[in-house]
């Protein structure tokens, strides 16, 4: 009996993630959103909150704060948090060394599909001037019923780009995103060059929950999606 072995389908569409893949935001934001709950009487330190947090929406962070931790957040505590985290993006805020060359390299389609909300997306990208390369195929988790770990986002990109999930190949840098990508049924490539990788610079968590292939430095890009690509 012959086994035939279905080749994987080509890949059309790279779909980043923003925070701690585009731009280097999470150490920044990780500090603000831990300040912020230890200011409401959650006994959280920021590489808690990191391993606990980093590529979720925040409905998903208040949520999980309200059931482990029994605290409620006041009318107006996620604003603030968002306008403190924007206040230092526009004084320390930073691109990751050379993705905009190495989006601007790719052959494929790119767009973007973020925890985080329009705002902060397009202030981040704009800042960083990123912004362009990626207009008008940005999509947040405030599109969908379920942010990450749940497919929906991703599988709301791929279907706003008109690609099948199989032909996606997904940019992340944390678990809740890989997790989420293999359930959409695509690719996941991880990233561990952001600022708040120092705890696992090979991305063993990332691997362990999906990824294909970790790389650190933007400057690989194209040579990792390719070998992701010809994995399946």
């Amino acid at each position: 009996m012959t086994i035939r072995v279905q080749a994987p389908v080509p890949p059309a569409l790279v779909i980043f993630d923003c925070d701690g893949v585009l731009v280097d935001s999470e150490p920044l934001s990780l500090a603000c959103l831990t300040a912020g709950l230890n200011r409401i009487g959650v006994a959280i330190d920021v590489e808690t909150v990191r391993a606990r947090f980093a590529g979720t929406s925040m409905a998903s962070i208040m949520g999980h704060v309200a059931r482990d931790y029994g605290v409620t957040a006041p009318e107006g505590f996620v604003a603030a948090v968002k306008a403190e985290t924007l206040a230092i993006f526009d004084a320390e805020l930073r691109a990751m060394a050379g993705i905009a060359e190495a989006v601007a390299a790719l052959s494929l389609p790119t767009c973007v599909a973020s925890s985080s909300d329009p705002v902060r997306l397009r202030h981040s990208l704009g800042l960083t001037g990123l912004l362009p390369l990626f207009d008008g195929r940005i999509y947040s988790a405030v599109e969908v019923a379920r942010g990450k770990p749940f497919p929906d986002l991703f599988l709301h990109a791929a279907a706003r780009m008109g690609v099948s999930p199989d032909a996606c190949l997904v940019i992340e840098d944390s678990v809740p995103g890989v997790t989420a990508a293999r359930a959409a049924g695509m690719r996941v490539l991880g990233f561990t060059g952001g600022g708040h990788w120092g705890h696992d610079r090979d991305g063993a968590d990332l691997l362990a929950a999906g990824a294909a292939r970790v790389y650190r430095d933007h400057r690989d890009l194209a040579a990792s999606l390719a070998a992701i690509g010809a994995q399946g």
